[in-house]
């Protein structure tokens, strides 16, 4: 993906963010992902909360076609290039990278960060790449979520605006 100046800057393929900020380092990388499909304020606090542990957050964003498999094929709601655009303009994100898996086990792998974040629906145990990270010497953490924001929320209450319309 070609990038312009300022926060499209933020904007890597894989090979270029695992180049720029793989392993060694010395700044400690934190790193999170997710569909995003629709921002909102709880995403904004979370991404905050995950920068807060670390010197850099990279967030990995799933592709529609990822997201189409995951989540059904009414979504997504916003396309990736947008998604991507939104999240590169938050000043809590250092970096944001696309991928097509299911989970983003390889780009973990890859990229090799020293802290794992997910939110507060999922458990320890049931995050991709904990391993990993634990054995690298590397933390996971989770965030809780900012409550009353929730993209499944937010696509029902569009949904039902529209029909009551």
């Amino acid at each position: 993906m070609t990038t312009s100046a300022g926060h499209l800057a933020k904007v890597l393929t894989r090979d270029r963010l695992v180049a720029q900020l793989g392993r060694p380092r010395e700044e400690r990388l934190v790193f999170t992902n997710g569909c995003f499909d629709l921002i909102h304020p709880g995403h904004v606090a979370y991404l905050e909360a995950a920068r807060a542990l670390g010197d850099r957050l990279v967030v990995g964003v799933n592709t529609d076609a990822s997201v189409r498999r995951l989540k059904g094929p009414s979504r997504p709601m916003v396309d990736e290039e947008a998604r991507l655009r939104v999240l590169a303009g938050l000043a809590s994100v250092d970096a944001v990278t696309l991928f097509d898996e299911d989970t983003p086990a390889e780009l973990i792998a890859a990229l090799r960060p020293d802290v794992l974040v997910k939110g507060g629906d999922y458990t320890p145990e049931r995050i991709v790449g904990r391993d990993l990270v634990e054995a690298d010497g590397g933390e996971v953490a989770v965030i809780p979520f900012l409550p009353g924001y929730s993209t499944t929320a937010l696509v029902r209450r569009i949904i039902e605006r529209n029909e009551d319309s």
